[in-house]
C-alpha cells in the first residue's frame, strides 16, 4: 500500500486511489457529530450561492455554511462542532459548504480519487480500520489547511496519525495534541474570536477515536457524504 501526504486545494487536485479529506479544525469533526445525532446524509458543495439554492429547493434541510471561520448568513447553522452537538439532526439532510473542507471533497473527486472519505482525528482509528478492510494500492491523505491554501498543524497531524495507524508505528498522539493547543489551537482561547471558535470546540475537536464510523463521499453527478459503520468490507 503506498500512502502519501498531500496538502491543500493543489494536493487535492492530485488525489490518487482512495483519498481522504482532512480537515479537524473544523468541518469534518462538526460532520461526525452532525452524523452521531442522526443526521441521514450530507451534501457538500464548493459555493454557498449553490448551497443557498439547493436550501431554496429543499427548506427543510440544514444548511452548514462558514467563509472564513464564520457563520455565513442566512445558515441555520456555521461550522461549530458544540452547535452540532447541540442541535437535533435525527433523520435529517444537511447542505454543508466551508472554506477548506468542502472544496477538498469537490477537488478530489475532479482528480483521479477512486474513493473519497473525510478525515478527522475524532475518527482516525476507523478510517484506518476502512482502509485496511479496502487494502487500496494508494491511499491520499489530504490535510486541507486553512481554506485550503495555507498549511495548518493540525490536519498534517491527522494525516501522520492516520499514516502511523496503518504502518502500526507508535504515535505520540496524546504528546502531539497537547502541543497543538498553543500550536495551532490558539484561537479556541482567544476572547476576541470567541464568537468564531467558541471554546467548547477546541475539546470536541483533538477527541481523538470518539466515533467508530466513517463518512463516505458517494461519487456520481452529485456527491453525497453517508455514514458506513463497522465491520468494514
Amino acid at each position: 500500500m503506498k500512502i502519501q501526504i498531500l496538502e491543500l486545494i493543489e494536493g487535492a487536485k492530485k488525489a490518487e486511489g482512495l483519498s481522504v479529506v482532512i480537515d479537524v479544525f473544523r468541518a469534518f469533526t462538526t460532520e461526525c457529530y452532525c452524523f452521531d445525532g442522526g443526521a441521514k446524509v450530507c451534501y457538500p458543495i464548493g459555493s454557498m450561492q449553490d448551497a443557498f439554492a439547493l436550501k431554496e429547493m429543499h427548506p427543510d434541510w440544514v444548511l452548514l455554511g462558514e467563509r472564513g471561520g464564520l457563520k455565513v448568513d442566512g445558515c441555520d447553522l456555521g461550522n461549530s462542532p458544540w452547535d452540532a452537538s447541540n442541535y437535533d439532526f435525527r433523520g435529517k439532510t444537511m447542505i454543508h459548504s466551508t472554506s477548506a473542507g468542502t472544496q477538498g471533497i469537490v477537488n478530489a473527486a475532479r482528480a483521479n480519487a477512486s474513493e473519497i472519505i473525510t478525515g478527522s482525528l475524532v475518527n482516525a482509528q476507523a478510517i484506518a480500520s476502512y482502509i485496511r478492510a479496502k487494502d487500496p494500492g494508494t491511499v491520499s491523505l489530504i490535510a486541507m489547511g486553512k481554506a485550503g491554501i495555507t498549511p495548518v498543524p493540525e490536519d498534517l497531524l491527522a494525516a501522520e496519525y492516520i499514516k502511523a495507524l496503518l504502518e502500526e508505528k507508535p504515535f505520540d498522539i496524546d504528546g502531539r495534541i497537547d502541543y497543538l493547543k498553543d500550536h495551532g489551537g490558539e484561537q479556541f482561547f482567544d476572547p476576541a474570536q470567541a464568537h468564531i471558535f467558541p471554546r467548547e470546540d477546541y475539546p470536541l475537536c483533538v477527541a481523538y477515536n470518539q466515533f467508530p464510523f466513517v463518512l463516505r463521499v458517494e461519487m456520481g453527478k452529485t456527491l453525497k457524504i453517508c455514514r458506513v459503520d463497522p465491520p468494514f468490507a
